[in-house]
């Protein structure tokens, strides 16, 4: 069966995220404010500064349902961390909730957005192939079951975390820093946020193949008919 020709799809995904008046994907959530602290990956490194290097950056955080489907019914969650670099672009980290081992690139519903959230495309490092994802913190508030619950979890003193780890196909998840959530953003800012998983990779990684295409044109559609850059938004971005 052939497949949709990049343009083409890039402009149903305009068409349906006008038709929608937001988003194409992942239409509703939460953004906040957040931190992030890298320390690095235990063991071998992988050759990406930003993953096997200590640093701390600002960064946006948008937790959201993927259709979205009723308060606390399954659905594929989504998770974005934007790392804010200046003067360097920024990185975007956006991961889908799924499952574990040979399940890590497969999106899965579920109900409660604490769990684990990968990147389901894999990346290249050189010649090795690397998922990246965020992991459910056991010391950390729960994230609960609602979008309202997302935002009372993250209100409280002891804010929620997640776990940033980086993996082979088949290989365990090797923790490299956290993210941690800070203030919750308006909606004004949520609406303004435009993340890019293709073009705001960490550098030293690249993605390739048909799916990484056609995600990148997916998101280009939607963030056109939205007005959006593929910078826009974040405490510390560029909004439109």
């Amino acid at each position: 069966m052939p497949s949709l020709p990049p343009a083409a799809a890039e402009r149903a995904a305009a068409a349906l995220a006008r038709r929608r008046h937001a988003r194409l994907l992942h239409p509703t959530g939460r953004t906040f404010s957040a931190e992030a602290m890298i320390w690095g990956t235990s063991g071998p490194q992988t050759g990406v500064p930003l993953l096997d290097l200590p640093g701390r950056y600002p960064a946006t955080v948008r937790l959201s349902k993927g259709v979205p489907t009723p308060s606390g019914w399954p659905d594929v969650l989504g998770l974005g961390v934007r790392l804010h670099r200046d003067p360097e672009p920024p990185v975007d980290l956006v991961v889908s909730s799924s499952g574990a081992a040979l399940l890590r690139n497969l999106p899965l519903p579920r109900r409660r957005f604490t769990g684990t959230y990968s990147s389901i495309m894999s990346f290249r490092a050189g010649r090795r192939r690397l998922f990246l994802a965020a992991l459910a913190d056991p010391d950390s508030p729960d994230l609960g079951r609602s979008l309202a619950d997302v935002s009372a979890a993250a209100a409280r003193v002891d804010a929620p975390r997640l776990v940033l780890a980086v993996a082979s196909a088949v290989g365990p998840w090797r923790p490299f820093g956290q993210v941690c959530l800070v203030d919750q953003r308006g909606a004004r800012e949520d609406a303004a946020l435009a993340f890019d998983p293709i073009g705001n990779v960490p550098p030293g990684l690249r993605v390739v193949g048909p799916i990484a295409r056609l995600r990148d044109r997916t998101y280009r559609g939607s963030r056109l008919a939205r007005g959006a850059s593929a910078q826009s938004g974040g405490s510390l971005g560029v909004t439109v």
